[in-house]
């Protein structure tokens, strides 16, 4: 209903493109990821013609890409995201949370073929988090989860980059509990990471 009453509206038109937004985000939610697709590639084709600022641009590509890893489009979406990491590494710079979440964003993306880059992103950008956002901070701890996942996820890691993936995880899991409560969906994944790398360490010494 939102998009209907808007649709008529010039391209150019504020409100017309937040109901743009809504509307991609309306159909991903509800699962409809196919249409909430060409809404998404429609709408950066729009701001393209707009010639749209560039920190508007490079969220629009971030939620695409997000379209594209639901649908299993994994080289798309990681080109996506690298180009949104170097928008606003470029834009920002590195200090920036903005930046910040679009290197976490794009080493969550890695991990699922390529493990050292993604290892080398994540550890040149946790020193980062740590002096801008502070040891506890949502995204901080997301990021030793990620670094963590790429050393027992890898088939090649070493059982020095095992030891060092269980104790980061060992590291994170008491910060998270004392800032989010043992409830928290992020201290439950962390919980699973940590078991998940004992059990890979274990195997691997016994092996």
């Amino acid at each position: 209903a939102c998009w209907k009453t808007y649709v008529g509206r010039p391209e150019a038109d504020e409100t017309r493109k937040m109901a743009m937004t809504q509307l991609g985000n309306g159909l991903s939610s509800a699962g409809n990821n196919e249409d909430a697709l060409s809404v998404k590639e429609a709408q950066l084709a729009m701001m393209r013609r707009l010639g749209a600022p560039e920190d508007q641009m490079l969220m629009v590509q971030s939620n695409l890409a997000n379209s594209y890893q639901v649908l299993g489009r994994l080289e798309e979406a990681l080109q996506l995201e690298r180009d949104v990491y170097s928008g606003y590494l470029r834009l920002k710079g590195e200090r920036d949370e903005e930046t910040l979440i679009a290197a976490n964003n794009h080493a969550n993306l890695l991990i699922l073929k390529h493990f050292e880059e993604a290892k080398a992103l994540i550890r040149n950008t946790i020193p980062v988090a740590r002096r801008v956002l502070g040891e506890g901070h949502r995204l901080t701890l997301k990021m030793k989860k990620i670094y963590a996942e790429v050393s027992y996820k890898n088939p090649d890691a070493t059982l020095d980059d095992l030891r060092e993936a269980v104790m980061t995880l060992e590291d994170a899991e008491p910060r998270a509990q004392r800032v989010f409560g043992s409830a928290h969906p992020l201290v439950e994944g962390i919980g699973i990471s940590l078991r998940t790398a004992r059990e890979t360490l274990a195997a691997r010494e016994t092996s």
